[in-house]
């Protein structure tokens, strides 16, 4: 029987060890960006993800494992920046972003695992591409509510779909794990 929780935890700590590296590498330096930034840098990668998928094909070399990986990264920063207030210093140090990178994963496995409950784990059941199929959509979705403003008349807001993206991402690295494995 498969441990979610454990193959969550397994997932993270690898996208966590290249977020802290690239944070000794480069700072905070993301903190700079707005979140439509955040949000087309997500899109790029979604979209690189389904070319991928379609054309079965990399003329870079990198295939789509890196990409759900920057994806899970991107969302951490995304929900980072809605949540930290504009008072706290762009340049945080690789022990601050390392406890906060775990605060949001905290908040965001929680709602996994609710979800996941609730559903019955029906994502095993899933396509990998029909992940990155909700992933670009969920992304058109808050470009909306970024175009609006944050106005919405019956939705969630950015980040619950940023939780959304994250877990979705986590999934199909498990599932390719899996494959590969």
């Amino acid at each position: 029987m498969p441990n979610t929780s454990e193959e969550f935890d397994a997932v993270i700590r690898i996208c966590k060890d290249l977020f802290l590296k690239k944070t000794n590498d480069y700072g905070t330096a993301w903190r700079i960006l707005r979140l439509p930034s955040i949000t087309d840098q997500l899109f790029i990668k979604a979209q690189r993800i389904r070319t991928l998928e379609e054309k079965q094909v990399s003329k870079v070399g990198e295939g789509i494992i890196p990409e759900f990986i920057g994806i899970i990264n991107y969302c951490i920063m995304a929900m980072l920046q809605t949540d930290l207030p504009r008072e706290v210093p762009s340049d945080l140090s690789v022990e601050e972003a390392s406890a906060l990178y775990d605060l949001k994963v905290m908040e965001t496995k929680e709602l996994m695992m609710a979800k996941n409950h609730d559903y019955g784990e029906a994502w095993r059941d899933m396509r990998i591409s029909s992940f990155t199929d909700l992933i670009l959509m969920k992304l058109l979705r808050v470009k909306q509510i970024e175009d609006n403003q944050g106005y919405t008349l019956a939705s969630e807001g950015v980040k619950a779909n940023y939780q959304d993206i994250m877990n979705y991402s986590v999934f199909a690295l498990i599932m390719l794990n899996k494959q590969e494995g």
